[in-house]
């Protein structure tokens, strides 16, 4: 790609990413903090992806996701998932109608844009596979007839990391559908004291509408349009392949750490993350920055450490910096 028409797509991405600062405006309005769980999920949004989170309870997960909906115009559901939860309950199911003898199709709470499926794991398998295949087909199949879901659909799934009694723990192929694992963790004290007087004081502004899920679905097609060059993308295989066969990758000393590397998945998601991220930095082109900045938790919940690894108290995450620490950048 000559540097031209790369010219030509910075101001072009520049001038669609605009909106970006309008909606963060809105969305902080309300919510304090949390800047890395914001871009994680604008890049989500952008890269058509989905989000698992994981961390304690009562960090905003629900106002910021119920927030973002307003400011783009969308539809929220929030879903909290139990173990008697069934798949009809968030997919919907056939009603009968003895007057007139048919099946009528009553749709589920997943016909929405941005959903919030709090506590996944407490769900048992087949609600959690039926989430799941849902985000990965964007369709759904009620009475042997398949129903499209929306073009704007975001799943943020949580996990609460303390309490584990009674859950069910997602497979790591279930696991491996969700393109960003971010971990979240408490405010700092000037944040805390800032959200202490935001919902102890006057009631919280009106969110105001300023994108269209349309906005969002031409900025997928300019997200796809941004230039990664070939380096970087071997660059991001490298990375990958590093979590497989470390030892090709000269970290010998991890290859008692890691049971299972990163399937391809991740180094597709990688390179579309990479480039979303670059659309919210106003950039028409990827950097190694870029990469270094999403690969953590593009790979922190593929990559299935050994009990070595457990014993040595190292996790996946730690493993993952360390790729990233040793592997050439281009």
């Amino acid at each position: 790609m000559d540097m031209n028409t790369i010219r030509e797509l910075n101001e072009k991405v520049e001038r669609e990413a605009m909106f970006l600062q309008d909606l963060l405006t809105e969305i902080k309005k309300v919510v304090v903090g949390q800047e890395v769980l914001i871009e994680r999920l604008l890049i989500a949004l952008l890269a058509d992806g989905h989000i698992l989170l994981e961390g304690v309870p009562g960090l905003a997960k629900t106002l910021l996701i119920k927030t973002l909906s307003q400011a783009i115009q969308a539809d929220f559901t929030r879903l909290q998932f139990t173990p008697d939860l069934l798949p009809a309950d968030l997919l919907g199911t056939q009603i009968y109608n003895p007057r007139t003898n048919e099946f009528t199709i009553h749709k589920g709470p997943i016909f929405t844009n941005l959903v919030l499926a709090d506590e996944i794991n407490r769900a048992p398998a087949k609600v959690q596979s039926a989430l799941l295949e849902a985000m990965q087909e964007r369709q759904v199949t009620i009475g042997g007839k398949t129903y499209p879901l929306n073009s704007l659909f975001l799943v943020l799934a949580t996990q609460n990391p303390i309490e584990q009694e009674g859950t069910y723990p997602l497979p790591e192929a279930q696991v491996d559908r969700f393109m960003l694992k971010v971990m979240v963790d408490y405010p700092s004290e000037s944040e805390e004291e800032m959200i202490v007087n935001r919902m102890t004081g006057a009631p919280l502004p009106p969110v105001s509408a300023v994108v269209a899920p349309d906005d969002i679905l031409q900025a997928r097609k300019t997200v796809w349009d941004i230039h990664m060059d070939d380096r970087l993308k071997q660059y991001v295989i490298k990375l990958v392949h590093a979590t497989r066969k470390p030892i090709t990758a000269g970290l010998t000393d991890l290859h008692q750490l890691i049971a299972f590397g990163a399937s391809p998945r991740a180094s597709i998601n990688m390179v579309v993350t990479a480039r979303s991220h670059a659309f919210i930095k106003g950039r028409g082109y990827v950097t190694p920055e870029d990469i270094k900045q999403i690969a953590l938790d593009v790979l922190r919940h593929r990559v299935i450490i050994s009990y070595e690894a457990e014993a040595e108290n190292v996790s996946s995450a730690d493993i993952v910096q360390r790729i990233l620490d040793q592997v050439e950048v281009p």
